[in-house]
């Protein structure tokens, strides 16, 4: 099981926490993230470049020059995709790049994604939270300063994390992004992972709950009312009289 020590937002360390293997501990799949990224670049392309054919242009209704005797090619319309302003032969039109990706797929290529930066040590978790006492630009920088984080850092919160949303979106090269989307794509391009410890995919042992029997009702004499008859008490039957 991959244990991981958790930072405190002075800078210090924290206590060590036992993360999901099947998150943090698994071989990255180099081609499989590779085609993920690329089918999700190919998903937000617009998509909206056009070009005119020369049934869409607009003039050419009628012969530049008659058919025979001027010793050049014969044309039909000024129009044709050889003639300047003519229309365009097999020029883009619109359409959806759109790649259709298993969610199996998806979630494989974030495993090896948190796993190649898990591998590289550039995880980081937050004991207590961000520990903000107000939404301020200034704490945010003086957190990734303590925690000696520089480059890019994608900084996982919650939609409960409010004040450290307002203070971590003014920033550039920290890059804000919610617990339930995080992808593959965003994370390579970062160089830190930056946690919580409310965020970060913990162990499932670690995250179940001990169980609590229910007390058992008691009957109004004061024993269970479901207990089981004593072992000495003596056997109905129906054939006794």
């Amino acid at each position: 099981m991959a244990a991981l020590s958790t930072r405190k937002a002075d800078g210090s360390e924290g206590r060590s926490i036992d993360v999901d293997d099947a998150t943090f501990a698994v071989q990255p799949n180099v081609p499989l993230m590779h085609q993920v990224v690329t089918a999700q670049l190919a998903g937000v392309r617009a998509g909206t470049q056009s070009t005119k054919t020369r049934a869409e242009v607009s003039g050419g209704g009628a012969k530049p020059f008659k058919q025979k005797g001027t010793g050049r090619s014969r044309q039909g319309t000024t129009r044709a995709p050889q003639w300047t302003g003519g229309g365009v032969a097999l020029g883009p039109k619109p359409r959806s790049y759109r790649q259709r990706t298993p969610k199996k797929m998806i979630r494989a290529a974030l495993r090896s994604a948190l796993s190649d930066r898990f591998a590289e040590g550039k995880v980081v978790v937050l004991e207590d939270g961000f520990g903000f006492t107000e939404a301020k630009t200034r704490q945010a920088v003086a957190l990734l300063e303590r925690l000696g984080l520089e480059g890019r850092v994608l900084v996982v919160v919650s939609r409960e994390d409010e004040v450290a949303i307002k203070a971590f979106r003014n920033l550039q090269e920290p890059q804000l992004i919610l617990v339930d989307e995080l992808n593959a794509y965003d994370v390579l391009c970062n160089d830190w992972v930056l946690f919580t410890d409310a965020t970060v995919p913990v162990a499932a042992a670690a995250a179940e709950a001990p169980v609590v029997d229910a007390p058992t009702a008691e009957a109004p004499g004061g024993e269970p009312a479901d207990s089981a008859p004593p072992a000495d008490a003596p056997e109905t039957s129906e054939e006794q009289s």
